[in-house]
């Protein structure tokens, strides 16, 4: 009965996506809080301002080495050029697990309109840097019978690249992106799928408003695999825009479905399986150049680790402001 409960436990582990230690930066709902350079590349730059965002990330308050994330971005357009810059720090930590990564980005922003009046733009970004990533051992049973365990701190540096694309035309937006171009090293480089971190991102969304109305609303769509370990989840988005005289007030909802389930051994003894599903509400504001925005995430899955969700916090900062260029509903660029 005892092996049956920790089946239980691990299979409620493996379903959430940051438990995955070994994966480069862990993607979650937060570029929808007005960052998505965070997992686009091509993003750089792409708005009229500069901007600066802080997340941080905690999962099962009261856990001992629970999960918990920390991400520091920069980004901006150089001068009145095409390109854009942008930089990326973050530290994740998952129980015996931690990598810690940074990463510098160019993109290219070719514009297809013959005024900034209608936006129609295509971007191409490259993201490289480096990820650590470290396994503690110090308190692992040591008997000198297996050699993969060595009591020790194993750690291990590898680069890596991430290429994408984004077109945004009016109101209407998408980007692709494949992150770890690059084969990695890693920690466990004996195993096949930890040497493959190769992830393919595709989002599609769009922004509608009428004319002159201070509400605005933006359904979207976020593809993504796995293609070591050929695993594939969709997020559908939706997010509301209030214009207010401070700034903007906006929230959404997110709902995670993975396409693939895991199987596990259940009380009577037979074999079920389950399938990760999260919902994320997110409420943030943009107060002059600053933007706050909290997000909690939900597992609605029957078999989990535990009840308790995961709080994350995003601050922010715009400058080297331009003017709103472009006629259209579009908050991620103008």
């Amino acid at each position: 009965m005892k092996l049956k409960y920790t089946i239980l436990l691990l299979v409620g582990m493996l379903c959430i996506p940051s438990s995955n230690a070994q994966e480069g930066l862990p993607i979650y709902t937060d570029y929808l809080t007005d960052n998505y350079y965070l997992i686009h590349p091509s993003m750089a730059g792409a708005a009229n301002c500069a901007k600066v965002r802080l997340t941080g990330r905690q999962q099962w308050f009261g856990h001992e080495d629970a999960p918990r994330l920390m991400t520091l971005s920069v980004n901006g357009r150089i001068g009145d050029s095409p390109s854009g810059i942008g930089g990326m720090l973050y530290a994740d930590k998952n129980g015996f697990h931690s990598q810690t990564g940074a990463y510098l980005t160019y993109a290219h922003h070719l514009m297809f309109s013959r005024s900034e009046v209608d936006l129609n733009m295509l971007s191409f970004g490259l993201s490289a840097g480096f990820i650590q990533y470290q396994l503690d051992e110090t308190t692992f049973p040591f008997d000198g019978q297996d050699p993969i365990v060595q009591g020790v701190v194993q750690s291990a540096t590898n680069f890596n690249i991430d290429f994408g694309f984004s077109y945004h035309y009016l109101d209407f937006y998408a980007h692709g992106t494949i992150k770890n171009v690059l084969k990695n090293e890693g920690i466990n480089n004996d195993v096949l799928i930890t040497s493959n971190l190769r992830r393919y991102l595709l989002s599609v969304g769009g922004v509608f408003g009428k004319l002159g109305s201070e509400w605005s609303f933006e359904p979207s769509v976020m593809f993504q695999y796995r293609e070591g370990t050929q695993e594939s989840m969709v997020d559908f988005n939706a997010k509301a825009y209030k214009q207010m005289e401070f700034g903007t007030l906006w929230g959404g909802l997110s709902y995670r479905q993975s396409l693939d389930g895991a199987e596990f051994l259940n009380n009577s003894g037979g074999v079920s399986s389950q399938k990760l599903q999260q919902i994320t509400p997110l409420i943030g504001v943009n107060y002059n150049q600053f933007m706050f925005a909290y997000t909690y995430t939900y597992q609605t899955n029957s078999v989990v680790f535990t009840n308790g969700g995961f709080h994350q916090l995003t601050l922010g900062y715009n400058f080297s402001c331009r003017r709103e260029r472009y006629d259209c509903n579009c908050p991620a660029v103008n």
